[in-house]
């Protein structure tokens, strides 16, 4: 019975994650090597249930119940207690093999684990622990609070059991769920991270201005948000680490990253994390930066 859950991670997936796990009734341990972002963290936490108190989507006395299921923490030693850990690091292959060798030393031998990349194999971060069959992928979109979706990926060696869990836990969370097999990109990144793409080629090529593309995508397809409004929301470096792995897994010119992609993450303009993307985020509102 899954009742107290980890989460590595107290940046946007991470704070994201902790905050419906609580809501949801679960205690909730929320790690990250800084202070700093755990406290940050905290902060957008209650902001946002404040939000939500302030929509009637939520009662104060709710929101009281919650945040007191809430702890953090810098040490990996304090998750002995939980029995499903969740890992929310950076898109990076090699820095989530890491965080697992160190954390499973401090886990009990029942604790399931869970990582939550965009891309990479399951199989190959399951690999690296001592449990692979109790390992998997919970995929959840940005921003997790609001987005209803969390896509389930198991490993070769994920167990039944372990994913029956898991996908009990994603419910408990209020999740629908989409279940996809564990190739690059998964299913919402292989297809939508070529569409984002191919609009930075549409603005590298100078098809359309930085403010037609995303109006055209808007408008023309009814999406909530164009392609590069979106793409400095997840963060172009994510982009394009998530592109490279769908280039070097599929082996297909059509998911190289563009040229441009390149360059405004080699520049640091990062998106929404760093105030300049494709547009400049520093004023009251976003301005294009071409």
């Amino acid at each position: 019975m899954i009742e107290h859950i980890g989460v590595i991670g107290a940046g946007q997936m991470g704070s994201g994650i902790a905050h419906v796990c609580a809501l949801s009734g679960y205690r909730v341990l929320l790690n990250d090597i800084s202070q700093e972002a755990l406290d940050k963290s905290l902060h957008t936490i209650d902001v946002n249930m404040d939000r939500s108190v302030a929509r009637n989507k939520l009662t104060l006395k709710e929101k009281e119940e919650a945040v007191s299921r809430l702890q953090t923490s810098t040490k990996l030693e304090d998750f002995k207690r939980c029995d499903l850990v969740i890992e929310t690091a950076i898109e990076n292959e090699e820095i989530k093999k890491a965080i697992f060798k160190k954390l499973v030393p401090h886990l009990s031998a029942d604790c399931l684990l869970a990582t939550n990349t965009s891309s990479i194999s399951i199989t190959a971060l399951g690999g690296v622990t001592d449990r692979p069959e109790k390992f998997m992928g919970m995929h959840f979109m940005n921003p997790v609070p609001v987005m209803q979706l969390v896509e389930l990926i198991r490993g070769i060696a994920t167990s039944n059991a372990t994913f029956n869990a898991i996908q009990e836990v994603a419910k408990r969370l209020g999740k629908q769920v989409a279940v996809s097999e564990d190739y690059p990109g998964f299913i919402v990144n292989r297809i939508l991270m070529p569409m984002i793409n191919e609009a930075v080629y549409a603005l590298f090529e100078g098809v359309g201005t930085i403010e037609a593309i995303d109006k055209g995508m808007r408008l023309g397809t009814n999406q909530p948000m164009g392609p590069l409004e979106l793409a400095d929301l997840i963060g172009l470096d994510t982009c394009a680490f998530i592109m490279s792995v769908l280039y070097e897994g599929r082996g297909e010119s059509k998911y190289k990253p563009c040229p441009l992609l390149t360059k405004y993450v080699e520049a640091g303009w990062l998106g929404r994390k760093t105030n300049r993307g494709f547009y400049d985020y520093k004023g009251e509102q976003p301005v294009p930066t071409r």
